[in-house]
Formats: C-alpha cells, structure tokens, sequence
C-alpha cells in the first residue's frame, strides 16, 4: 500500500457535509444518504469506502464480522443492510477492533448497538439508528468489495465517504475531483459573503458580488467552467 497523501482525502477533510451536498447538487450527483445520522452529534469521519452487502441469514446461517481485520487503516466500513431496522449489524465488538485498527468510522443502511462504546472512544459510527437486537443468525454477508445502495445513494469501493454532525455523503471515486473543486469554489463564496457581512454590507448586496445564487446552477461533472 502507498505511504504517499490521499490529498482528496486531505481536501474533502477541510469541507463540511452542506458545501459538498451543494456541489454534488451542482453535478447533478445524488451522493447524500438519506436519513442516516451519526450516533453522535460531534462523530465526523473521511474516508475512502470499503465496502458489503449484507442479507437474511441462511440455514446455517453465514458470519456477520470475520472482515474487520482486512479492512485498511483510514477506510470506512460502508455495510449494505438493505436499510433493515429489526437486527443490528454493528455492535462493539466491531467498534473496540476497528478503533484500535485506525478505521475511519462506520456507515451502515440499517442499525448498530452498543452506541456507549462507540462515544467513549469517538469511533465515527453512522446510521438509520440504533437498537440491541442483535443480527446474529438474522443477518449474514453476502458480498465484499462490491457497489452498495446507502440510503439511496450508490457506494463503490473506494469512494470517498464524508460525515458530520448534518448527516453523511459519497463522493464518487470517478467524479471526486469535480466534486472537490466545485465545494471549495462554493466555501470561498460563502466565507467571502460573511466577510463582506461583518463588513457592514447588506447580504443581497454580498450575495450579487459574489454570485451567490448561481453557485448551485446545475453543470455537468466535466464541465469547468
């Protein structure tokens, strides 16, 4: 493995989740996961996708964690649980060995448990939401390494995953860079309009300054200009 900088890794780091709703808007990207949440407020994680699909539990029924330690240090574990909210994928068994492992955090189309660990150790967990039943001969993995459906979102492995306090997003790994450069153009306008602001300007005269209202205007992911 390279020891060389993920530098969109170290770009996407510097954004929040709303600046990079707002490009994937302007590409015409649907990259936001719908409804999934991280067990805590203050949980913020980045990370390139590592990625499976999970499904009901067959007779005998499959493992449901035996991936953990092939998961590389800074990735997300993005687990496809078809959104299933009766049985958890995700307790802390998983959240002490992927803390310990330097994962990024977790991000799950279904519920997790064990949401105390998860806080105490500031491991990134993200959700539809948690409950104690465990998935344990309900659950088992189907498939690794594969594209995966998260709250209405497409992951591939190694797509950049980003969350915060305003919910979690997929930049694809074909379009990162498109992505990236249009919600960094997108904080620049807005620091500067708050700038501008604190200035004593009126916000519609900031906002016409500097474009403000076409920041959003739809383009296609190669167009640049």
């Amino acid at each position: 493995m390279s020891d060389e900088p993920d530098r969109n890794i170290e770009r996407a780091a510097k954004l929040d989740t709303a600046t990079l709703s707002d490009a994937l808007d302007r590409l015409n990207i649907v990259g936001q996961c719908y409804k999934i949440a991280g067990r805590d407020p203050n949980f913020r994680m980045v990370g390139r996708a590592f990625t499976m699909r999970c499904g009901p539990a067959a007779s005998p029924p499959g493992t449901v964690g035996d991936y953990i330690d092939d998961v590389p240090p800074g990735h997300v574990v993005v687990i496809d649980n078809g959104g299933r909210e009766d049985a958890t994928i995700w307790g802390d068994i998983l959240t002490e060995i992927a803390h310990r492992r330097g994962v990024a955090g977790t991000l799950i189309d279904g519920i997790s448990r064990d949401v105390r660990l998860c806080r105490e150790l500031g491991y990134p967990v993200f959700s539809k939401g948690h409950w104690m039943r465990t998935g344990k001969d309900r659950v088992q993995v189907e498939e690794m390494n594969c594209a995966v459906n998260i709250g209405g979102a497409r992951v591939a492995p190694g797509d950049i995953i980003c969350g915060d306090a305003d919910g979690v997003l997929v930049l694809p790994k074909d379009h990162e860079a498109a992505v990236l450069d249009a919600a960094e153009e997108i904080h620049a306008a807005e620091e500067d309009i708050r700038t501008a602001c604190r200035k004593g300007m009126r916000l519609d005269e900031a906002r016409k300054a500097f474009r403000y209202h076409s920041l959003q205007t739809r383009r296609a992911a190669s167009d640049k200009s």
